[in-house]
């Protein structure tokens, strides 16, 4: 295989020049972190499940007019995507509380919120992605109104869609994270749900018994995280009902 140039290194993925201009290649990890990256771990057939789930979310949402980065899957862990221009904000729908905002605001894990709510963080691994508000975003130029506008329209579009997609699996939504890159068109920006959409950025819990099914249980030391990512994936059809956990060794 050719050797490929390296765009950018996260925690869970690895990018690369696509093979067209304008493209990314958007490789997963196995690798699970957590809590701003002190608690780390490999976790293998993680990034094999992320890559068909991440897939599944973003061609649904793509069937239903909301736009996104991703163009097609090109194998068990990479898939090719659009460029864009990240805006430097994670963008948090919780629907009910759990996580950090039952820390703040002292409201038990579980409890039903009035209404979505839509939080932002601001995009910095050395500050821990801390809380901001529309006002920081505006002064320091991160988004524009209109930007901002549109944000909150995708985001709510967003949990609509994986709302009822998880209620008719017995999932739970509770809350998630996005990110959103910008794209010109005929020199025309426009904006896109980019980044990943998996169990990684949800919070997935168990409609009757409360099972989480997402990054928590790595978190909290709560079982294995490939039988909670692969339960999800079965649920959806993603992988056949009979399948075993994914364990595969793969050459990038």
């Amino acid at each position: 295989m050719a050797r490929r140039n390296k765009i950018y290194e996260g925690k869970a993925k690895i990018l690369y020049e696509g093979p067209e201009p304008g493209t990314i290649v958007q490789y997963f990890k196995d690798d699970a972190t957590a809590f701003n990256a002190q608690k780390k771990d490999v976790i293998e057939g993680k990034g094999v499940l992320n890559n068909r789930l991440s897939e599944f979310f973003m061609t649904g949402l793509n069937q239903i007019g909301v736009p996104t980065h991703f163009i097609r899957r090109l194998n068990m862990r990479e898939q090719l995507v659009r460029a864009c221009e990240i805006i430097p904000l994670e963008i948090i729908v919780r629907n009910f509380a759990a996580g950090s905002m039952s820390k703040r605001l002292g409201i038990e894990e579980g409890t039903q919120l009035p209404r979505p709510i839509v939080e932002y963080c601001f995009k910095n691994d050395e500050l821990g992605d801390p809380l901001v508000t529309e006002e920081h975003i505006a002064a320091f130029g991160w988004a524009s109104q209109q930007d901002m506008d549109d944000i909150l329209s995708l985001a709510l579009r967003v949990n609509d869609y994986m709302s009822g997609l998880m209620y008719g699996v017995g999932i739970k939504l509770i809350d998630f994270k996005i990110e959103i890159g910008r794209v010109y068109e005929n020199d025309y920006p426009r904006l896109i749900v980019a980044d990943e959409i998996s169990p990684d950025s949800c919070r997935l819990w168990d409609i009757e018994t409360g099972q989480k099914l997402d990054k928590d249980v790595f978190r909290r030391d709560l079982g294995s995280l490939t039988d909670a990512y692969s339960e999800v994936a079965r649920r959806l059809g993603v992988i056949p009902k009979t399948a075993n956990v994914i364990k595969p060794t793969l050459i990038n």
